[in-house]
């Protein structure tokens, strides 16, 4: 330990190195449930790429394992620390190094918040789409080790499909220049795309080239009530079949509903089993809208409720970012599921987590990025009960199985981290994992890049 903290010392500030446990521990964890944290040797918060490459050499030298960290709001323990590991915080990388409004790109540091640099890009009329739940909070490093979606996805995609190019410090410090700013490139592997959703796994982001769009037109959303998640779930179907492509398209159950309403009185009817919130941000949303209303009182809708402004838009999605603070409210704890499947399979899906809560005689609110298929089921449970607790995590991983059954995955943007380590092995088969891990090999020999992590 001694010998560690003096050679970081060697190359860092001492406000870049934390050693008091009581520091150091609040740094072990991140949000997700059941998955286990070890106690860090010590915390460093480097300021600029050499540092980290500093951090790297060390740790290569000394065979310590290092656990990349940004805001720590990931959900999956992709960011627990392992035993006597260096946890690499890179929050204090907090630079938007560049807006560039005609290559359309901007060049950030990691610890960037995604919601400061959509602010940032929003003021020389650009727009960075990718929207976590948490954007106010996560940074733009850590959604790129997780690979992040967000409510817009159905429209705009998700992180991956925004990041042009990366510096990634290995994990023997050298540096690596991954990718282009040029609106299209294809000379050699893809090594960018490798990095997103690796979760510190291959290497430290410590700068990104992000692309950027055109700020939209304000979006026009409208709400819809069912009678049942089917019938909602028919409407999700014939929306995407009919060609529509809506800036959002989101789906809540009734256990979500009530929750909601519970907290915030937005009167919905106790009769309402479904509730679809879409919205455009097309040049004639009004329009736009209408036909989708149309496609959802063919399906069975109750009611169909459009916004005159954005004003109104905006409290009508109120109810959607309001799901999650919701459902935590019902018990002492919640494990928040990422599970996506086809289209197709919503409603089946949906059917499939009401059964499953029944069996375990748990509340399971599911809220769903409808338009890809990205499903949240949020089991709620009391964390001091080890029965309910037993049967939160059997019904989880039922969930999980459930999903692959329906042709999904385990994860659509929370990454796999710790929980879902068993999951990950069973979606890509032997042969899939055998090729990762001979990956992973290639950049990390030693293994010492957040050990435990994925497989």
């Amino acid at each position: 330990m001694g010998d560690l903290i003096d050679q970081l010392r060697a190359g860092l500030p001492d406000d870049a190195i934390l050693t008091d446990p009581d520091v150091t521990t609040s740094y072990a964890n991140d949000m997700a449930s059941f998955c286990p944290s070890g106690a860090p040797a010590v915390v460093v918060l480097p300021r600029t790429t050499e540092q980290v490459q500093h951090v790297m050499r060390t740790a290569t030298v000394l065979r310590v394992p290092v656990v990349p960290q940004g805001a720590r709001t990931g959900l999956s323990g992709a960011a627990n620390a392992s035993e006597g590991c260096i946890v690499l915080s890179l929050t204090k990388m907090d630079r938007i190094l560049e807006i560039n409004p005609v290559d359309r790109v901007a060049v950030v540091e990691p610890g960037v918040v995604n919601a400061v640099l959509s602010r940032a890009v929003a003021e020389q009329g650009l727009y960075y789409p990718p929207d976590p739940s948490s954007w106010e909070q996560c940074t733009i490093g850590g959604n790129i080790g997780t690979g992040s979606g967000g409510l817009c996805c159905v429209k705009y995609g998700v992180t991956a499909e925004y990041v042009l190019g990366l510096e990634v410090v290995l994990a023997d410090g050298r540096l690596l220049k991954t990718g282009r700013r040029t609106a299209k490139g294809v000379a050699g592997y893809d090594m960018t795309r490798l990095f997103v959703g690796s979760e510190g796994s291959l290497g430290i982001v410590v700068e990104a080239t992000l692309a950027l769009k055109p700020v939209p037109p304000l979006q026009l959303a409208l709400a819809a009530e069912f009678p049942s998640v089917a019938a909602a779930c028919d409407a999700v179907c014939a929306i995407m079949a009919g060609g529509h492509v809506p800036s959002l398209l989101e789906l809540m159950d009734s256990t979500t509903i009530r929750a909601v309403n519970d907290l915030a009185n937005m009167g919905l009817p106790d009769s309402t089993e479904a509730l679809l919130l879409a919205a455009f941000d097309t040049h004639d949303p009004g329009a736009d809208l209408a036909a989708l209303g149309e496609l959802c009182t063919a399906a069975g809708a109750t009611q169909v409720v459009p916004a005159e402004d954005a004003a109104e838009s905006e409290m009508l999605l109120q109810a959607r970012r309001m799901s999650f603070p919701a459902l935590e409210r019902i018990s002492s704890a919640t494990m928040i599921d990422d599970v996506c499947v086809p289209r197709s399979a919503l409603g089946a899906m949906l059917d499939g987590v009401a059964g499953i809560a029944e069996k375990f005689g748990l509340t399971i609110g599911v809220c769903a990025h409808a338009g890809d298929g990205n499903t949240h089921p949020v089991v709620c449970f009391d964390a001091a009960d080890p029965d309910e607790s037993r049967r939160a995590r059997e019904s989880f991983d039922e969930i999980m199985a459930l999903g692959l059954e329906l042709g999904g995955t385990i994860t659509g943007e929370h990454g796999v981290g710790v929980l879902k380590k068993e999951w990950l092995a069973r979606e890509l088969g032997p042969v899939g994992v055998e090729m990762q891990r001979g990956i992973k090999e290639v950049f990390d020999p030693l293994g010492i890049l957040n050990p435990g992590k994925l497989f």
